[in-house]
């Protein structure tokens, strides 16, 4: 049985993470691999209640460290219900998101990364994916991507100012830099199919 690999993409508004995810599905199931698509907030039953919760209404709908939990119980329900099981029978897991943009995104208030990672650690027991994948893209092409994207509609995150997403840009790439056996930056720009050459090329050792 092909051992199962949980790879994530992260990055932020406008990145292309939810194109580039369904690209790479395809790359990989075109090899023969068993893939499961899914994502954050979300990818069960009970992570999915909880997106809704999480990315309708106010900005000051939830304080930080309630954020914080609901992203926490989110991510325990999708690890047990969806991605421990697809990996146990030898699937391949991309997620659009994990961890890593609970400590980027929450991580900008009053709670500390090592506040998100105890969180972690109780919900989750601290696990990890084989290989995440850090999209990037100069500020202004991302804004841009984003608001092709998203037009005037956007959810309580996404929606926040720019000098938030500023920080935590520069917080994904002080993980890069901090865990760079597991996170991977990857060139964004450019056409699509090339972006999508570039993801295999960070996977390829993990590769059967």
């Amino acid at each position: 049985m092909t051992q199962g690999r949980f790879i994530t993409l992260e990055g932020g508004e406008g990145a292309g993470k939810s194109t580039q995810l369904r690209a790479l599905a395809a790359a990989l199931r075109a090899r023969g691999l068993d893939v499961v698509e899914t994502r954050e907030p979300g990818g069960s039953e009970g992570a999915e209640a909880i997106r809704a919760l999480l990315l309708t209404g106010g900005a000051d709908r939830w304080s930080p460290r309630a954020e914080a939990l609901l992203f926490a119980a989110a991510r325990a329900d999708h690890i047990e219900k969806t991605i421990r099981p697809a990996l146990e029978r030898g699937a391949w897991v991309l997620s659009d998101r994990f961890l890593d943009s609970s400590r980027a995104y929450q991580g900008q208030g009053d709670l500390t990364d090592g506040d998100i990672l105890a969180l972690h650690r109780i919900g989750s027991a601290g696990f990890l994916p084989d290989r995440t994948l850090l999209l990037t893209l100069p500020e202004a092409e991302a804004s841009d991507r984003a608001r092709e994207r998203d037009g005037d509609t956007t959810d309580r995150i996404g929606g926040r100012a720019s000098d938030f997403h500023r920080a935590v840009a520069d917080a994904f790439t002080r993980f890069a830099q901090e865990e760079s056996d597991r996170v991977h930056g990857v060139d964004a720009s450019g056409p699509a199919e090339v972006v999508t050459v570039r993801l295999l090329d960070a996977i390829q050792d993990l590769l059967p």
